[in-house]
């Protein structure tokens, strides 16, 4: 055989006159990439491929795509990737990514803004991309420049260049143009000119960046300035003027996200004062952009200006405060959800939008030189006096991406994780400590808890102090035991958020067929309820429970599809990958047979329509090779466990306990699977076994190699090379088709088989509490976790217990929607029921400190993710405890809500206020019941 099971496969390679094997183009293509990797340099071209053609290729090569190595619950061993598919692919076809078909010639190709690299892209460097082009052809080629982003020069591919919407001003018609935000103003002129064909001596760009407002961008030759630096960001709107005599700029409408290019031959006049305090500071242009913006009196604009800001705020319509929505600037809903939850927190409004210039920290190096904090400030006060008026963030964004390169594109981003940036990056910006003491952490030592909690607090206030430090953080402690000397170690450390996991309550009912390695029994069917968002490990201990392994047993879960052993599952892996109609198998071994090398078994059949060629039938059995040197022991170990489907070993009646031909468990299946006793063989098998080895081989076998691919007969004198795994195929003949009943290797049932009358399940409902119960809960660490014991001076895997000791004023609860594992992605739509009023967390606190304030909370904003992982959306419900009503921002869009519908399923983020109360009422408002929960 060449290349796979495709008929057609070896007179497609010969007419291609391909000139590699697939394992050579594996090799090739890791070589370049390998090469590439080693001269990583901003201007470096990248293609991108679409991963549907892409992941055909690496089918097709051998090349591990997402499925799980072999392994079982006790022993790792090797595996070679298995693959549905192994024809070689067609032409590479890019053709779904793409937004549009671009011009005749094939240019301007651009791609669709939801693309995620990894799941609809792969980025592959030049060199790759002229093997793969060379041997399969196809396309569109989309080549990408990688370019150097943020502070730190982050190397990124620049995927989606920034699109921006040019408006003639003399015929007003609108011309979309694309360019690298790396590129120059300057560049930008000459590409602007060119496409127009006026001279770029008479041309004026003017930026367009909010309704009312604009901004002349730098002229020739003072344009060397970039794009980034610019803040020009996606879809924007620029203006283009030339001179002449004469110049009437037209009106030009505005769209609800905004913002065009515009050219233009006069210099727009522009407001000297700006809520944010200063023209340096309130877009970012002019020639003081950047680090300078602490030069001269760019700061001291902020403080003086700094009351006519409260002015400002104070005397704007009490209605309108706070209500104006931000404006999407290219999938920046993350971004709006969590910045609208913040500058609704009160204690963050207050400091804000007074003068904090002192405390802004310039020489941290651990923070953005004071910039997010001026920029984050800025964005607060517009969005608190600028009426109901959309706010486009895209000063922020600029900053964002300067500082944090990974925010820097156009694709979907978590809240959560801007969140934990922003927060740590308004502190270090705000840091009043200006030269951080060291401090070696002490050991407990038996000493009281109050001692060492408020001794790591000192610590931690000594090297960091801001407004962030004295409303948002908060104290837990933690407590690590040694499993071999029981040392026991206590910490007290900070957090800003606590992030919950989501216990689930739901099931999941799952078939699975298991198989007896050792050939003792036939195979059987076992129906066993699982937690549903739970991993293989919980299907492996129902399993076990079910069919009564021993602890001197293990089993090996496996996908069997297209009559082959697709994968291997691992105790990690999540149940979500294994889907309802799939069909899974689990071969029962002990754990001495376990550590043998182990033997897998395909089937064929001669096809009579077709003479000559056989095609693959039954589920594959699986089996241990122990001491295997040649082709006699591999016919012992393959007789050994087609024993007990040997027609004569078997009553009728006995064969009752099998499986049914078309797939379903009879009744007597389920009665037999209750009572643990499935040991059907006898002891003649072996005397079987004996008498069918004569000087040849009794069966048809053929090894095969990793990936099922080829076919070498096997004779008795075969040698057999040492290997964790050995495949082989057994071709049946009339013999073993009269000798076994192959009944039992057919039409096995699948996970589940959905019923026409199935009732549907109500909801799953969890409580806030039981998502911090199970946070706080004791559990061991993991293997790539592992403490050093003082104790033993060993690494350990110790058990850890964490307690919250001193509470925050504002407490952000994550819950954990988004579960990841090797292979897959996923998110709980998991209903959590949360107190709106009085959440009272006193039985979590083990401080007995009066002064740490009270425990009782009153939400105010929430963060919400709707839709799955690759398509969601965010928005953000806030309150405006002035008015004591709840409205929802999404976006540009800004809508009030009652209170009653702000408890959803897509809650993500949960933002919770101490509730103040007198020193004397202290006990009596801890005390509350959660009488709305």
């Amino acid at each position: 055989m060449t290349i796979a099971d495709s008929g057609n496969s070896m007179m497609e390679n010969e007419s291609l006159c391909l000139p590699c094997t697939p394992e050579d183009e594996r090799r090739i293509v890791k070589e370049e990439t390998q090469k590439a990797e080693l001269n990583l340099k901003e201007g470096n071209l990248f293609y991108v491929v679409s991963n549907r053609w892409f992941s055909k290729w690496q089918n097709y090569v051998g090349e591990e795509t997402g499925e799980s190595q072999f392994k079982e619950i006790s022993i790792d061993t090797e595996d070679s990737p298995l693959t549905k598919a192994r024809a070689r692919p067609g032409p590479i076809d890019n053709t779904d990514l793409l937004a549009n078909e671009g011009g005749r010639d094939g240019s301007d190709l651009q791609l669709s803004r939801t693309l995620l690299e990894g799941s609809d892209y792969v980025l592959v460097p030049q060199g790759v991309w002229d093997k793969l082009h060379g041997w399969y052809k196809g396309g569109p080629a989309l080549p990408r420049k990688m370019i150097s982003l943020g502070e730190q020069g982050q190397m990124s591919v620049e995927v989606y260049p920034l699109a921006l919407k040019l408006v003639d001003s003399r015929d007003k018609s609108e011309t979309l143009i694309h360019i690298s935000k790396k590129a120059s103003l300057r560049n930008l002129y000459e590409q602007v000119s060119s496409l127009k064909g006026v001279d770029p001596k008479k041309v004026i760009i003017v930026d367009l960046f909010d309704e009312g407002k604009e901004t002349t961008l730098p002229k020739l030759p003072d344009s060397n300035q970039t794009l980034e630096e610019s803040n020009l960001q996606m879809d924007q709107r620029i203006l283009l003027e030339v001179h002449t005599n004469e110049i009437i700029r037209p009106k030009l409408g505005m769209d609800s996200t905004g913002n065009e290019l515009a050219l233009v031959s006069m210099e727009p006049q522009r407001s000297s004062f700006t809520i944010a305090g200063g023209p340096s500071l309130s877009n970012g242009y002019g020639p003081h952009y950047g680090s300078s913006l602490y030069q001269g009196s760019s700061l001291g604009s902020v403080s003086t200006d700094m009351e006519d800001v409260r002015e400002t705020v104070r005397t704007a319509p009490r209605g309108d405060r706070g209500l104006a929505g931000l404006q999407n600037l290219g999938n920046t809903c993350f971004m709006n959800s969590a910045l609208q939850c913040l500058v609704h927190t009160p204690p963050l409004v207050d400091y804000f939008l007074q003068d904090y210039t002192e405390e802004i920290n310039k020489q941290n190096p651990l923070g953005m030189h004071g910039e997010l904090a001026i920029a984050f400030g800025e964005l607060l006060r517009k969005l608190w006096s600028s009426g109901k008026s959309a706010v486009p963030p895209r000063a922020f964004k600029g900053k964002l991406a300067r500082f944090a390169p990974q925010f820097s594109g156009y694709n979907q981003h978590d809240s959560q994780e801007l969140l934990a940036f922003l927060l740590d990056g308004l502190h270090e910006d705000l840091n009043r400590v200006k030269q951080k003491p060291y401090f070696e952490t002490k050991d407990s030592d038996d000493r009281p808890d109050e001692e060492v909690a408020n001794e790591f607090w000192s610590y931690h206030k000594a090297r960091n102090d801001s407004i962030v430090v004295d409303v948002c953080q908060g104290q837990y402690k933690s407590t690590l035991v040694c499993p071999v000397c029981h040392k026991i170690s206590i910490t007290f450390d900070p957090f800003m958020y606590l992030s919950l996991p989501l216990p689930s309550t739901a099931t999941r009912s799952m078939t699975v067929t298991v198989f007896y390695g050792d050939g003792s029994s036939l195979p059987m069917p076992f129906t066993v309820n699982v937690i549903k968002h739970g991993c293989c490990k919980d299907l492996y201990q129902a399993l076990g429970t079910a069919c009564c392994v021993g602890s001197d047993e293990t089993l090996i879960l496996a996908e069997a599809y297209d009559y082959q052993i697709y994968r291997y599952f691992d105790s990690n892996d999540s149940l979500h990958s294994i889907k309802d109609d799939e069909c899974i198998v689990a071969y029962r071994l002990s754990r001495k047979q376990a550590e043998f090398p182990k033997l897998e078994i395909c089937h064929r059949f001669l096809e009579n329509t077709n003479p000559g060629e056989r095609k693959r039938f039954l589920t594959p059995l699986f089996t241990y090779l122990e001491g295997a040197k040649n082709g006699l022991d591999i016919e012992a170990a393959v007789n050994r466990v087609l024993a007990p489907l040997k027609r004569k070993a078997f009553s009728s009646s006995s064969r009752s306990v099998g499986i049914k031909v078309n797939g379903s468990a009879s009744e007597g299946i389920e009665e037999s699977t209750s009572e643990c006793n499935t040991e059907v063989g006898n002891s003649s098998d072996d005397k079987d076994l004996k008498e069918t080895h004569s000087g040849e081989l009794s069966l048809n076998l053929c090894l095969t190699d990793d990936r099922g691919v080829g076919c070498k007969p096997i004779s008795k004198d075969t040698v057999i090379k040492s290997a964790k795994i050995v495949k082989v195929i057994l071709d049946w003949t009339e013999k073993e088709r009269d000798l076994y009943d192959a009944s039992y290797l057919k039409d096995l049932p699948v996970v589940h088989k959905s019923g026409v009358m199935v009732k549907k399940t109500k909801q799953e409902s969890i409580s806030l509490f039981s998502c911090l119960d199970a946070f706080l809960k004791e559990e061991p660490l993991g293997p790539d976790d592992m403490w050093y014991c003082p104790g033993c001076k060993e690494h350990q895997q110790a058990t850890k217990k964490l307690d919250l000791w001193k509470l925050p004023e504002i407490i952000v609860f994550h819950l954990k929607r988004f579960s990841y594992s090797r292979f897959l992605k996923n998110k709980l739509d998991t209903f959590v029921n949360f107190p709106i009023h009085n959440l009272d967390l006193s039985k979590y606190v083990k401080s007995k400190d009066p002064s740490g304030g009270s425990s009782v909370y009153e939400l105010y904003a929430i963060s919400n993710h709707y839709g799955g992982l690759g398509g969601g959306h965010y928005s953000a419900y806030a309150k405006l405890v002035e008015e004591d009503r709840w409205y929802h921002f999404d976006d540009s869009h800004v809508t009030p809500v009652s209170e009653g519908d702000i408890r959803t399923s897509a809650a993500y983020l949960l933002f919770y206020q101490r509730v103040k109360t007198k020193p004397d009422e202290s006990m009596g408002e801890s005390s509350k019941v959660n009488d709305d929960f």
